[in-house]
């Protein structure tokens, strides 16, 4: 059984109010029954009197007649059998059934002249009887007359069905109404807490806000503050190592400069070797990759701790932007022999921060035209769309697999390693994009499956 609070507090109300439910089934049905039973032997003590009312002396003899409405007082639709005896202490028969059978406790009513109801079984059928005496007197002499009524139990059974089923129905629509109740009761009360579940799934790893607990029960509030604190300290400790990356790329781009000046000077001698030649090159190649590693660790660390509510917000207009980015990527693109075009529409402006904004603009020209093939084509678009601003940039490259198009936002996640690159370019991208409260994605710009359409939305100034 899956470990769920909705099916465990129904456990918790169910088996209490079903034990409920027995205990009080079965007394009802004893009430029932002992209800029951009164109303009949009432019937059978009436219709045993009027019998025994009717018995007589005649010429010194005791005789009886059965008035139909001794019998008429059992009629009903469930079609009892009527029994009766009457018979003198000397065990004369005076009138019904000779094989009705007794019982010790009706003959001693004989001798105490009180009616005495029981339980007995007659030609198949299971009946219930009472014995009644009535004393007669004649000429000084006292006569005992025992007169004996007995029916079938089919009415008696009918009046406790009668009487106890309607209340335990009663009950189970207690039980099931109660269920139902707490199930509705639940399903709206969890609803905060079900809301807590989905603002959580909904955020990005990075957003390190802390929960509402507004609208919370009592109960649930000390569950989410301590969610809250946990979220407190992870952001601590987030913005450590953030800080961390930044100071230690600001720290290395020094000597990193003054390394790459030094390769520059040393190149500069002629009489070196062709061999240190080369591998002075090398090493300045690889300085340079570390200077760019380095800038992008240093602008993905202001990336990921800008705060739309924080950053130095002002009317941008990005067509410019894009049109500065593309003719400082100009020269890049001729030597790599790829088409760079601009589609650059009016009214384009958006609020934001505008050196950030163009380091996204930057990355992502950058990335389509660093993986573009020669001969390729990367065209920068950007246009108003409603109360909308898209930022679109289109290449004919390879393209990315549909199963990494999910990863490429990752930092340090490169779809090819045959391009130089340092896997941060969409990653600060990404950072920048949220931090402005904007939406990115990636898709493929031919049915093919190549090339890469990179689409940025912000909402318009």
């Amino acid at each position: 059984m899956t470990n769920s609070l909705r099916i465990r507090l129904l456990w918790w109300l169910l088996v209490p109010l079903a034990l409920y439910v027995l205990v009080t089934g079965k007394a009802a049905y004893d009430n029932a029954r002992h209800t029951a039973d009164i109303v009949q032997d009432n019937a059978l003590l009436a219709s045993a009197r009027m019998i025994a009312g009717e018995v007589e002396w005649s010429d010194g003899m005791l005789r009886v007649d059965i008035p139909p409405a001794a019998l008429e007082v059992f009629a009903s639709p469930y079609g009892d059998q009527v029994y009766y005896h009457v018979s003198v202490d000397d065990g004369r028969l005076l009138a019904g059934a000779p094989d009705f059978p007794s019982n010790r406790a009706a003959a001693e009513a004989a001798t105490h002249d009180a009616p005495v109801s029981y339980d007995a079984d007659f030609h198949g059928a299971s009946i219930r009887a009472l014995g009644f005496v009535r004393r007669m007197y004649d000429n000084g002499s006292i006569r005992r007359v025992l007169v004996s009524v007995g029916k079938t139990q089919a009415s008696r059974d009918a009046m406790v069905r009668e009487l106890w089923r309607p209340q335990l129905v009663r009950q189970i629509e207690i039980v099931l109404l109660a269920v139902a109740l707490a199930c509705i009761g639940l399903t709206f009360e969890l609803r905060p807490l079900l809301k807590v579940k989905a603002e959580v799934m909904d955020r990005d790893p990075m957003q390190l806000e802390p929960l509402r607990v507004e609208r919370l029960h009592a109960e649930l509030r000390p569950i989410v503050e301590a969610i809250n604190q946990c979220i407190a300290r992870l952001g601590v400790q987030v913005a450590a190592q953030r800080r961390f990356i930044a100071d230690a790329a600001h720290q290395l781009r020094t000597p990193l400069t003054v390394l790459e000046t030094q390769l520059q000077y040393a190149r500069q001698h002629r009489e070196l070797a062709p061999s240190l030649t080369e591998a002075l090159a090398a090493m300045q190649r690889s300085n340079r990759s570390m200077v760019g590693l380095t800038n992008k660790l240093l602008l993905l660390a202001q990336a990921e701790a800008a705060d739309y509510t924080q950053l130095t917000k002002q009317k941008v207009d990005l067509s410019a932007i894009a049109k500065d980015v593309i003719e400082d990527l100009a020269l890049v693109a001729q030597k790599r022999d790829i088409d760079l075009g601009a589609e650059l529409g009016d009214d384009a402006s958006i609020i934001g921060h505008e050196a950030l904004l163009a380091a996204l603009v930057f990355n992502v020209t950058e990335n389509a035209v660093r993986y573009t093939q020669p001969g390729g084509h990367v065209t920068v678009a950007v246009a108003r769309e409603n109360e909308r601003v898209m930022l679109t940039v289109t290449d004919d490259g390879p393209g990315i697999a549909a199963e990494a198009r999910s990863r490429v936002f990752e930092p340090f996640y490169r779809a090819s390693a045959d391009t130089e690159g340092t896997g941060l370019g969409l990653a600060i991208a990404r950072e920048i994009v949220q931090a402005h409260r904007g939406d990115i994605a990636i898709r493929a710009s031919q049915a093919s499956g190549r090339g890469v359409v990179v689409s940025v939305a912000f909402a318009s100034a």
